[in-house]
């Protein structure tokens, strides 16, 4: 006669499972303030690990002199720049929003619009035949609108002081995780594959892969190019050339590119009759805007190939939710979400691999879904 299997306890069940939810819940409000640190420095270490094992060879294989390096390169790469062009846009931009919130802000002369051939004259004396006619209430009419725009900005650079912490628990997490990187690799992999078998060993290998694919592949190629873009500006003499390098990156990270910015500055340089610096930027933007079809490629290649729009989602998106460091952990989110899914798509095979045998089933089926008779 077979034992008698216990029956189970539902209640007991039930309170184990609210139990964990609430000590889950408690420690991701205790550790609320670091997940985006950590998520930017886990990042740049999985997309930067090749480089830390090649310093360690090169450093007589000693662990601690690599990621002593390491650390130095990104407080260069990522502390120091962002600081400085976080400074010049709150710096260059408070005469505009004092000009635009207290309401002197004028309209311009734009007397260099005679300077256009044929259409110049027709052109001034119509942009000023609508100021004479109402451009104060124009004025009136746009200030609203330019005033809401200008308090979205002054809102987020409210949080500068956070996002510079961020950059600070970066620098010490990357330390960490490049210290401890192959620990820290393992205790993930065995999570996972805790949870699911060999599926989830699988798919933290693909989240590493996607975020590889967006680290390199996006940031580092719109970084470079607005950067180069920057020191166009800088030597050819435009102005406000820290707060254009800014808008290049973000529209270098939404994959608009750098002549959005460029292009308007080449005809600003023709117009004001600097022809020299003109022409001069006007190759070095020739350059610097063909570069992602070389470079992008190749990095993303060294990751994995991703949609754009995906990538474009994920950095407005993130910089809406996250603010600044949205940028970088936005495109990241939504593309390891993405390997993910499209992997377990792709994982059963379909019921059938032939086009016409897949059609003739279809036929048999009408807009309703029920069978044909």
């Amino acid at each position: 006669m077979g034992t008698l299997q216990r029956p189970r306890d539902i209640p007991q069940i039930l309170l184990l499972v609210l139990f964990l939810a609430l000590m889950i819940i408690a420690c991701l409000w205790i550790i609320q303030p670091f997940i985006l640190g950590f998520a930017w420095a886990a990042t740049i270490v999985i997309a930067t690990w090749p480089v830390l094992l090649r310093l360690q060879r090169m450093l007589f294989g000693r662990r601690s002199l690599a990621v002593l390096v390491m650390t130095l390169l990104l407080f260069l790469l990522f502390v120091i720049p962002i600081a400085l062009l976080v400074n010049s846009v709150v710096d260059g931009s408070a005469p505009l929003v004092h000009d635009i919130t207290s309401g002197t802000l004028e309209l311009p002369d734009l007397a260099w619009l005679n300077s256009i051939p044929f259409i110049g004259a027709k052109l001034y004396q119509g942009w000023h035949s609508l100021l004479d006619m109402g451009g104060s209430a124009i004025m009136a009419k746009v200030r609203p609108y330019i005033g809401t725009t200008t308090t979205w900005f002054v809102g987020q650079a409210a949080h500068i002081g956070r996002f510079l912490l961020h950059c600070g628990l970066m620098l010490l997490f990357s330390a960490l995780l490049y210290w401890q990187g192959e620990k820290v690799a393992f205790g993930i992999r065995y999570f996972a594959t805790r949870l699911a078998s060999k599926r989830g060993d699988a798919a933290v290998l693909l989240a590493g892969q996607a975020i590889r694919a967006v680290a390199l592949g996006v940031v580092v190629t719109a970084l470079t190019q607005a950067i180069l873009g920057g020191i166009g500006l800088a030597i050819t003499g435009v102005p406000y050339a820290t707060l254009l390098t800014v808008v290049m990156i973000f529209s270098c990270l939404v994959q608009l590119g750098p002549l959005i910015v460029l292009i308007p500055s080449i005809i600003w340089l023709y117009w004001t009759g600097d022809t020299t610096w003109g022409t001069v930027l006007l190759v070095w933007s020739c350059v610097v805007g063909t570069m992602d079809n070389f470079i992008r490629p190749v990095l993303i290649r060294m990751g994995a190939d991703l949609p754009m729009i995906l990538i474009l989602s994920g950095v407005i998106g993130g910089l809406v939710a996250f603010g600044m460091i949205g940028l970088f952990i936005g495109p990241v989110v939504l593309a390891v979400s993405w390997r993910l899914f499209d992997a377990w798509m792709h994982e059963v095979p379909p019921p059938t691999t032939d086009p016409d045998q897949v059609l003739e089933e279809l036929q048999q089926f009408d807009m309703s879904g029920e069978k044909k008779a």
